[in-house]
């Protein structure tokens, strides 16, 4: 894939791997350079559209089991304390070895006795559930990380409170003028709207989306 045909999420995950790189030594730098497709999708496309941004994300965050052990999260973001992972089924369950799964016990312990809530993705939920990963991360922001409106971007919280004034469905034209962006742009901010459950489209289950309508139960976030 060529750097013109990259999402947002993957450039930007691009940049974080490599600046961290250039830091890190080690070990950590080792499992850095092993990063590959799952940890990839992890980032660009489930943490990327539902934070907006990596700022506190730590890659292969390095930690010491109850044991002893050093051991590896593939991305920890130190402000809310979430341990993300990326589980292939094939290294994670089918292949895994009787140590492997016994350390993996111990370091999922460890996790916890440091206060570090472990969020696990498999490869294939990423690929085929993507929304649905989406979904459920918010959510655990939502609960545990200080309020789900923290995570709404300058873009969001702009386009819901042009709706709010507007009293009525938002337009793909509404988005595009209200934000003064392209086309492509204004979608990709609409569908993490809806990704985050603060707006629907107006029609559900329709082909083809030609407007979007606020969901009830956020109106005391739509307002501020």
């Amino acid at each position: 894939m060529s750097a013109g045909k990259l999402s947002d999420g993957e450039r930007a995950y691009d940049r974080l791997l490599e600046q961290q790189k250039r830091t890190a030594t080690g070990m950590r730098l080792e499992q850095l350079n092993k990063q590959g497709e799952g940890e990839r999708k992890l980032l660009a496309d489930i943490i990327w559209p539902v934070r907006g941004s990596f700022e506190g994300i730590e890659l292969e965050k390095e930690f010491y089991t109850l044991t002893g052990v050093k051991a590896y999260i593939d991305a920890f973001d130190e402000r809310v304390s979430f341990g993300l992972e990326s589980e292939g089924f094939v290294p994670h369950a089918e292949n895994i070895t009787r140590p492997r799964f016994d350390f993996e016990k111990v370091r999922i312990r460890s996790m916890g006795a440091l206060g570090i809530l472990f969020i696990p993705f498999s490869f294939d939920e990423m690929d085929k559930k993507p929304d649905l990963c989406r979904r459920n991360l918010y959510e655990m922001y939502g609960k545990f990380g200080g309020g789900a409106e923290t995570l709404l971007s300058p873009s969001e919280k702009e386009i819901l409170r042009h709706m709010h004034v507007l009293g009525r469905p938002i337009r793909m034209r509404d988005a595009e003028m209200c934000l003064a962006a392209s086309h492509d742009y204004c979608l990709g901010v609409l569908r993490g709207l809806v990704i985050k459950n603060y707006i629907r489209p107006s029609r559900e289950g329709a082909i083809r989306v030609h407007t979007y309508e606020l969901v009830d139960n956020n109106s005391s976030l739509r307002s501020r």
